[in-house]
């Protein structure tokens, strides 16, 4: 039997016991591993879009707005009324330098242009990233910031705010559940109303430099792109979409929205070619084609098909300004106008209409058979909250890179296919080649302007 412990050697066990903890008292605490409560968070680009994503982060009760950030002062003035206190700058890399250590993650809604090298440089300093769309400019910058993003384990979101919405999630889940049968075909449209004066015709670029308003910062607007002299209501703040300097045009815009769905649910991988129809004006004006995008496109991807298709291949069309789907298939929707964005999948014994915004339509053929189904139960989501819960510990965000990435690539495949119109480029995704058209390699990705390099 061993002897009984005196007290004195109780003492001596206890005092090492509390020596022990106070040198490693994270191995001791219950407290150690938990995720934060707050998060502090920078808005880089507070006008138009990114006004409203300010206002989104600002109503979550655990978000701390610290910095705020717009080249255009005007801007930064009305946000930095709204969110008082929070630290203003009109250089995003300036925020950086200063603010690195004081935040958890930022949102970039900037011009499409200046995505990549604000979203790469919060990820590379591991801070968590809400992205507006489309994810970047090119191609290769989409590659390359979902493969830096998935090695940083950071938290991400796409902004493409309508897939948390009831409609999406719910289409989603209809598609996964094969209602309509195996998947024939796609047909994607944004043909809003009023968005080809938003579109508006544009060009040649203006020779002549105006003034650069006081408020307006011009050179860190321009950030990654070619210098242009500036001229007023034509880039700042609205019509930059146009260019292709800036912009990634009509279908890059809304591309991102209307795929969303139709993409998670048939769990979509990279197309295996694409090709491009556009405005004849476009097409036969060499000003217009060296620095505008068209008003009208018609895109057409093939995508290998899976056990949710009914062969071997997918195809899906986009069709945006002067071009439609075609009227047999707007035909297919009883009960009203055709609504102008949506996506309309065929299915071997039915139909899904997705408006966007709205929720889906099942439309059964004369002949099929449609599958007997229950409309999922979901809970209301808020796409920003859910990005900011995810980077507090929650679950994963609906549009994170790794899943938004490969589909954005292909919506921006299609902006190459239309900058060499009527040619079918077969694609190679592995490599990051058209074997068949090396020359529209040069559109996958930009050279940046000297001092804006990404390192």
């Amino acid at each position: 039997m061993k002897n009984k412990p005196t007290s004195e050697s109780r003492r001596e066990f206890l005092a090492k016991a509390a020596t022990a903890a106070m040198a490693a008292p994270l191995l001791f605490s219950s407290e150690a591993n938990a995720a934060p409560t707050k998060l502090r968070h920078a808005c880089i680009g507070v006008g138009g879009m990114g006004w409203g994503d300010l206002q989104q982060f600002k109503k979550h009760a655990n978000v701390e707005i610290v910095a705020l950030c717009d080249v255009d002062e005007k801007n930064l003035k009305r946000a930095a009324e709204f969110v008082p206190g929070a630290r203003t700058y009109t250089d995003w890399r300036e925020l950086f330098k200063a603010e690195s250590g004081n935040i958890d993650s930022v949102n970039v809604s900037v011009p499409d242009h200046n995505h990549f090298p604000i979203a790469v440089e919060a990820i590379h300093r591991k801070k968590h990233v809400y992205c507006q769309k489309p994810m970047c400019h090119d191609v290769a910058e989409v590659r390359e910031l979902t493969k830096a993003a998935v090695k940083a384990g950071v938290t991400t979101q796409l902004g493409t705010q309508i897939a948390s919405g009831m409609g999406d999630r719910t289409a989603v889940q209809l598609i996964k559940q094969g209602i309509i049968g195996k998947i024939k075909h796609a047909y994607l449209c944004s043909n809003r109303p009023g968005a080809v004066a938003r579109y508006r015709l544009v060009g040649p670029r203006p020779a002549e430099a105006h003034e650069v308003p006081a408020h307006l910062h011009w050179d860190q607007w321009l950030g990654t792109a070619p210098v242009r002299p500036y001229a007023p209501d034509i880039y700042h703040p609205a019509i930059w979409r146009t260019w292709q300097d800036f912009g990634t045009g009509w279908s890059g815009d809304i591309g991102c929205h209307i795929f969303d769905a139709v993409w998670k649910g048939l769990g979509m991988k990279a197309p295996l070619s694409v090709i491009a129809e556009v405005q004849k004006s476009w097409k036969d004006s060499p000003e217009r084609r060296a620095d505008t995008w068209p008003q009208g496109n018609h895109i057409t991807w093939q995508f290998p098909g899976n056990e949710l298709t009914a062969s071997n291949t997918f195809q899906a069309e986009w069709f945006d300004g002067e071009f439609y789907p075609p009227q047999e298939i707007r035909d297919l929707y009883k009960d009203g106008e055709y609504p102008a964005e949506s996506a309309m999948l065929i299915g071997t014994e039915g139909a899904l209409l997705i408006p966007h915004q709205k929720m889906p339509v099942v439309i059964p053929f004369p002949n099929g058979k449609v599958k007997d189904y229950i409309l999922p139960t979901l809970a209301e989501r808020n796409h920003y909250h859910h990005f900011v819960d995810a980077c507090l510990g929650g679950e994963k965000t609906e549009s994170h890179f790794a899943q938004s990435g490969p589909m954005t690539e292909a919506v921006l495949l299609g902006t190459v296919a239309i900058r060499v119109p009527d040619q079918l480029l077969e694609w190679d995704s592995v490599k990051m080649k058209f074997p068949n058209y090396p020359a529209a390699e040069k559109y996958l990705r930009r050279t940046y302007r000297k001092g804006w390099e990404v390192s």
